[in-house]
């Protein structure tokens, strides 16, 4: 049942992604390329190649591919992810932009003389008394080399050709004289397709067509405004993208907050504690990104770190060497981490070794006494499918509850179980605090905080934003940290 829910669940997403980059495709390609142009090809190009790409880095690491392949896959294709966010949101502001746009385009060549078809005067005529009117005569005042053709076409001997001869003329005047459809106000009309005037039959109605298309405006107002829309909605959403990166790239900042505890001694008030979460270890961020987050965090002189999970996106095997730097942290009372759930995707046993190696004391559903309260940890509840899950009552179940606890467990959810076995403050991660606006709206969905600190009885959760990224490297209105949690006694 489960598989069957899975694959379902999947073909729903391919279908949403195939949806989302058609409606691009058509946005930034179809409406402002012409068919068969340079520039269409690529855009049709684009639009196969880059979901490819985002799905082969999303499942290449879970099918085992090599990390090199990884690698490869990894930039361009959560990059791409990013984008498509940001590019479709744009796109839809777009859409409320664009019939403004239309309609004040359309009010301006409707007010400004000249905007559209240029009209032509009919000809002056003489009248029956030989005067400048409008009567049935002959054209007046027109100097022989200049004479209309369709004046040459009708004997001036016979009355009723005359008046055929001005119906002709009127007609072809008339055509001429007719403003050109605008592409803007018809909506069968495509940017790349102008509109064709069906001839009428007869020379002066051809030399009347032809010169009602040579006097026919330019581009459309729908192609200019497609162009105008698009070019904005793409600079933005790859603005935003940029800046995420950026932010990501440069590493966490340092948050402090003071979070005071009835049941804590004196002796403890003023205890630091780095709480440091969702580093993601992977194939984009490597040894330099786990360095900057080492830098980051020493020089703060925390009495303890906690890495509160997801520290890995990957193999020992793979990623042990970009880890090493975590052997540098220093912390008075040394530095201790817990599982989340991407451990569990990435052999949480193995990686549980390697960081005891490198100097992390591992707390696998476990307790330590540090001066004036006790440090416990639990084990992600991803490691549940693997008989590895939280045990509170092994790790917070034969305490003194006289002291005050400090509970790391990798995901908020647990904050219930944490209020049952007596905790005072949890530490967690997890969220990324939304990472991508407006993921935190989602995120606030799954979890009972999405950031900060809250309360819950007598119990508070404190939840990092994390220091990493998971997919794409890019964080928008959730920027990574580090906190430096200061405990406070009451009785100081």
């Amino acid at each position: 049942m489960a598989a069957v829910v899975f694959a379902l669940v999947g073909l729903v997403v391919l279908a949403l992604l195939g949806a989302v980059h058609r409606y691009l495709w058509r946005r930034f390609v179809g409406d402002t390329t012409a068919p068969g142009s340079p520039l269409r090809r690529a855009g049709t190009v684009a639009a196969f190649v880059l979901p490819l790409l985002s799905i082969g880095a999303m499942t290449s690491g879970r099918a085992g591919a090599p990390f090199w392949l990884q690698q490869v896959l990894a930039w361009p294709g959560f990059m791409w992810l990013a984008c498509l966010l940001y590019l479709t949101l744009a796109l839809l502001v777009g859409e409320v932009v664009r019939p403004v746009l239309l309609r004040v385009l359309a009010r301006r060549d409707g007010a400004t003389p000249g905007a559209g078809a240029r009209t032509v005067p009919e000809p002056a005529t003489a009248g029956p008394a030989g005067e400048s009117g409008t009567g049935t005569g002959t054209p007046a005042d027109v100097p022989d080399g200049t004479r209309p053709r369709s004046e040459e076409l009708v004997p001036s001997h016979s009355a009723g050709a005359s008046a055929r001869s001005e119906a002709v003329v009127r007609t072809a005047t008339e055509s001429v004289t007719e403003p050109a459809t605008d592409p803007a106000t018809d909506p069968a009309t495509e940017p790349e397709r102008e509109r064709e005037t069906e001839p009428a039959a007869g020379p002066l109605a051809t030399s009347a067509t032809a010169t009602a298309t040579t006097l026919a405006p330019g581009p459309s107002r729908r192609l200019f405004v497609s162009r105008v829309v698009g070019g904005a909605a793409a600079a933005a959403g790859l603005a935003t993208v940029g800046y995420g990166t950026y932010g990501v790239l440069r590493g966490p900042s340092v948050r402090r907050i003071t979070v005071p505890l009835a049941k804590l001694p004196r002796a403890a008030h003023g205890f630091r504690i780095a709480v440091v979460s969702d580093i993601h270890i992977g194939p984009i961020l490597g040894r330099a990104h786990t360095r900057r987050i080492v830098d980051t965090i020493n020089a703060t002189s925390p009495d303890l770190v906690a890495v509160v999970g997801d520290l890995v996106d990957g193999s020992v095997a793979d990623l042990g060497s970009a880890a090493e730097p975590l052997s540098a942290l220093r912390a008075r009372h040394g530095s201790f981490f817990v599982t989340g759930n991407h451990e569990y995707f990435s052999g949480a046993g193995q990686w549980v070794d390697h960081v005891r190696e490198l100097g992390l004391h591992p707390l696998e559903n476990a307790r330590v006494e540090i001066e004036g309260f006790d440090l416990a940890g639990v084990n992600d509840i991803a490691g549940e499918t693997e008989g590895q899950g939280p045990d509170f009552g092994r790790a917070l179940g034969d305490r003194d509850r006289g002291r005050a606890a400090v509970l790391l467990a990798h995901q908020p959810v647990v904050i219930h179980d944490a209020v049952e076995h007596g905790v005072d403050l949890q530490l967690s991660g997890h969220t990324h605090g939304g990472q991508l606006w407006p993921g935190n709206l989602l995120a606030e969905l799954a979890n009972p905080t999405v950031a900060g600190l809250e309360r819950y009885g007598d119990t508070q959760l404190f939840v990092s934003r994390g220091a990493g990224a998971w997919g794409p490297p890019v964080r928008v209105g959730a920027p990574s940290d580090i906190t430096v949690v200061e405990l406070a006694s009451r009785q100081a």
